[in-house]
């Protein structure tokens, strides 16, 4: 492989600036990276199971999905008799309130306007952040209840379920 000077100057130029850049960002005292908090497997575990048994305490049979982050599914739940519908339903819903750091119920009425027809959000009641410490872990949607307030009633223990074991971290 031949390289020409220009091909060299650049890179020794590209180099050069990305060096003064990190030296000055360690000077001004920002941090160089970011450390991002997530759940284990077995707190989002924890909080999915735990709103499923609040669900079940109501007499529902529900779908849950719990998101990290990024809004990427850690784990699902899907009880015998809840339909299939509810999966899909309640990834929408953790993603949303993720995606937002929101309980989906306090943004629906964005769902009337143009993020209403973003593909892959749900604006309806039923997803809610898992917070603790000041931090935002993920999220936890919720479908198959009569009504959104119940799939967020459900959700809402589930993150309370883990928050306290998370407020010592």
């Amino acid at each position: 492989m031949q390289f020409t000077k220009n091909a060299i100057r650049g890179a020794v130029v590209a180099t050069g600036l990305a060096l003064a850049g990190n030296a000055a960002m360690a000077q001004s005292g920002q941090p160089m990276t970011v450390s991002v908090d997530r759940l284990s497997m077995e707190m989002a575990l924890k909080a999915a199971q735990a709103t499923m048994e609040a669900c079940r305490e109501e007499g529902i049979q529900v779908g849950v999905t719990v998101v990290d982050r990024g809004g990427n599914e850690q784990v699902v739940l899907r009880d015998v008799l809840a339909p299939d519908l509810t999966l899909r339903i309640s990834k929408l819903k953790a993603y949303t309130a993720m995606s937002f750091n929101s309980a989906t119920s306090a943004i629906e009425d964005r769902g009337a306007g143009a993020l209403g027809h973003v593909p892959g959000l749900m604006f309806g009641a039923g997803g809610v952040t898992i917070e603790a410490g000041g931090k935002t872990y993920g999220a936890i949607g919720v479908s198959g209840a009569p009504s959104g307030e119940t799939d967020e009633m459900c959700a809402r223990k589930g993150a309370e379920a883990v928050a306290m074991d998370l407020e010592f971290l």
